[in-house]
C-alpha cells in the first residue's frame, strides 16, 4: 500500500472525549470523521496514521481494521480467520498478541474469542511451514486487535503498541495519578490553549501541569515515546515517520506561566522529576504549597484547573471542609479566573457553595466524573466586564451538554432531561460559533531509582547535538530533530 492511498481507521479514547478527539483528527487533516462509543472513525493514509499516533492528545490508540466478517459461534471465527493471508501482517520471527473487545451473547468470555484468533494465525503458518510465530503478553511485535458487536466482527492492526496515555515523561508519580489523556481532555475542553496564566494548586505528580505545557508550546504528546507499533509492520516507511515525528510547525511561542504547588513535599519532588524528564522546567513553577496558603493570585486572569481528593482515603467532614475552602479561596483570591474543578460527588460540589456555569461528564477510570466550570468575577454576575478573550466565543448553553450520557449505556440517575436512548452514529462537524457546547494499571518505577533524575532519551531516537549533553531539546528551545530509528 502507497503512502497516498486512504483507508478506514478507528482511534479510541475515553468516554466523553470523543469530540475532543474528533477535532484534534480534523485538525490533522483526516476525512468522514464520525463519533461512536469511546472511539472515533475516520479515514486517511500513513502519514495520518504515523501524525495521529505522534499528536493526537486525546487517543489511546490508533487501530487499522484489516478484516471485517460475521460469526455466529467460535468455530466461525477461527474459519474466517484462516481464510487471512497472516504473511501480510505476520513472520515466523515476530511475537504477536491478541486484544479482544466483546460485546455479544454469542461468547461468554473476550478471552475464548482471543484464543480462536490465536488458534487461526498459529495453524495457518503451521500448516505452510510447520512452525508458528509465537505469543508475547508483555512486549509483542505486533498486536491484533479483535471487536465483536453481536455477530459482527472486525480485525485490526494495533498501530499504537503501548497505549497512548503512556506518553514516556513521567518517570515517578503519586498514589492514583490522573491519566495524561483524561488531563489533556479536561484542558482541551476548557478551551485553554496557552493565553493565560495556567494553575494547578493541587498539582500532584504534575500531569496536569506537563500537559498543559505541551498544548501551550504545540509539543507533540507522542514525542518523549519510545516506540510505536507501526514501527514494527512490514511496509513502515521509516523515511515518512521521520518526517512526521520531526515536523515542527506546530510550535507555539508561550509568554505566560504555568504555576503548580501541592501540600506534600514529596509530590512536589516527584513533580520536579517528571517536569524536568519532559523538558519543561523552564514553563513551570513549582512549590510546597498548601491551596489555603494563597493570598495572592499569580496573574489578575487566568484559568485553574484541579483535580483535588475524591474522599476514598479521608473523613467526610475532612472533605466537606477541603472542597468548602476551596471554594473560598477561588472565591477570594482567584477573581478574573475560569476555575475548573474534577471530582464525583455532589457533595462535595455543593460544599464549594459557588455557582458553576458548566459542567463536563468525565471518566477517572471507573468513577463517573464532573468537571465544573466556575466563572470567579467580583461583584454580581451581570456587572462583570466583558472580556475578549479565547471564552468570548463560546455560547454558555447547557442545555444538552448537562445531560449528555456516554452512548454505551452509562446512565445518571436524576439528570435525565434528555433520552437515554444510545443515539445513531453520526457525521461530526466542528462546533460553529454560539452553538451550544455538546456536552490503565500505570507504569510505576519507585522514586529511589538512582536513574529518575537522568534526562530521558527515548532508545533508538536522536534529537539533535544536544541528546550528547543529556539535555532535552526544550531546555533550549530546540524542538526535536533528526529522529532515526535503531536497533530494538
Amino acid at each position: 500500500m502507497t503512502q497516498s492511498e486512504n483507508y478506514p481507521m478507528i482511534a479510541k479514547t475515553m468516554a466523553e472525549l470523543e469530540d475532543v478527539l474528533a477535532e484534534e483528527l480534523i485538525a490533522l487533516g483526516a476525512n468522514d470523521v464520525e463519533i461512536g462509543t469511546r472511539m472515533v472513525s475516520f479515514t486517511g493514509d500513513k502519514r495520518l496514521m504515523y501524525k495521529a499516533n505522534v499528536h493526537c492528545r486525546t487517543a489511546l490508540r490508533i487501530l487499522k481494521p484489516i478484516y471485517n466478517f460475521k460469526a455466529e459461534n467460535a468455530d466461525e471465527v477461527y474459519d474466517a480467520l484462516k481464510q487471512i493471508n497472516w504473511e501480510d501482517y505476520l513472520s515466523l520471527d515476530k511475537t504477536f498478541s491478541i486484544d479482544a473487545v466483546v460485546f455479544s451473547h454469542i461468547f461468554n468470555h473476550s478471552k475464548f474469542v482471543a484464543y480462536k484468533v490465536k488458534d487461526a494465525i498459529a495453524d495457518w503458518f503451521a500448516d505452510r511451514y510447520e512452525k508458528r510465530p509465537s505469543v508475547s503478553v508483555t512486549n509483542p511485535d505486533i498486536v491484533f486487535n479483535i471487536h465483536v458487536a453481536h455477530n459482527k466482527c472486525t480485525l485490526s492492526l494495533d498501530s499504537s503498541g503501548e497505549s497512548l496515555h503512556k506518553r514516556g515523561y513521567r518517570i515517578a508519580q503519586t498514589e492514583a495519578p490522573l491519566n495524561e489523556v483524561l488531563a489533556a481532555g479536561m484542558i482541551l475542553k476548557s478551551g485553554w490553549r496557552g493565553e493565560s496564566v495556567f494553575v494547578d494548586p493541587m498539582c500532584g505528580s504534575g500531569t496536569l501541569l506537563i500537559e498543559a505545557a505541551m498544548i501551550a508550546l504545540g509539543i507533540p504528546p507522542g514525542i518523549h515515546r519510545q516506540s510505536f507499533g507501526f514501527e514494527k509492520w512490514n511496509d513502515f516507511d521509516e523515511e515518512l515517520f521521520s518526517e512526521v515525528y520531526n515536523d515542527d510547525s506546530g510550535s507555539r511561542e508561550f509568554s505566560h506561566r504555568i504555576v503548580g504547588s501541592d501540600i506534600s513535599p514529596k509530590a512536589i519532588a516527584i513533580c520536579e522529576k517528571n517536569v524536568r524528564n519532559a523538558g519543561l522546567k523552564k514553563y513551570i513553577d513549582l512549590s510546597v504549597k498548601p491551596f489555603q496558603q494563597y493570598v495572592e493570585a499569580p496573574a489578575p486572569h487566568g484559568v485553574l484547573i484541579t483535580n483535588p481528593p475524591y474522599g476514598e482515603r479521608i473523613k467526610v467532614e475532612e472533605l466537606s471542609e477541603l472542597y468548602s475552602m476551596i471554594g473560598e479561596r477561588l472565591k477570594h483570591v482567584f477573581t478574573g479566573y475560569n476555575a475548573y474543578i474534577l471530582s464525583y460527588k455532589k457533595e462535595s460540589f455543593d460544599s464549594i457553595g459557588l455557582k458553576h456555569s458548566r459542567r463536563f461528564f468525565l471518566f477517572n477510570g471507573a468513577l463517573e466524573c464532573e468537571m465544573r466550570e466556575y466563572e470567579i468575577f467580583s461583584g454580581k454576575r451581570d456587572d462583570r466586564p466583558k472580556k475578549e478573550d479565547f471564552r468570548e466565543k463560546r455560547e454558555r448553553s447547557d442545555a444538552s451538554h448537562y445531560e449528555r450520557n456516554s452512548k454505551e449505556g452509562y446512565r445518571r440517575s436524576k439528570r435525565a432531561e434528555e433520552s437515554d436512548e444510545a443515539k445513531p452514529k453520526r457525521e461530526f462537524r466542528p462546533k460553529r460559533e454560539h452553538e451550544a457546547e455538546k456536552p490503565r494499571r500505570e507504569f510505576r518505577r519507585d522514586i529511589n531509582d538512582d536513574k529518575a533524575d537522568k534526562s530521558f532519551r527515548p532508545r533508538g531516537r536522536s534529537f539533535g547535538a544536544e541528546s550528547s549533553s543529556g539535555k532535552r531539546p526544550y531546555e533550549a528551545d530546540k524542538k526535536p530533530r533528526d529522529h532515526k530509528r535503531g536497533n530494538r
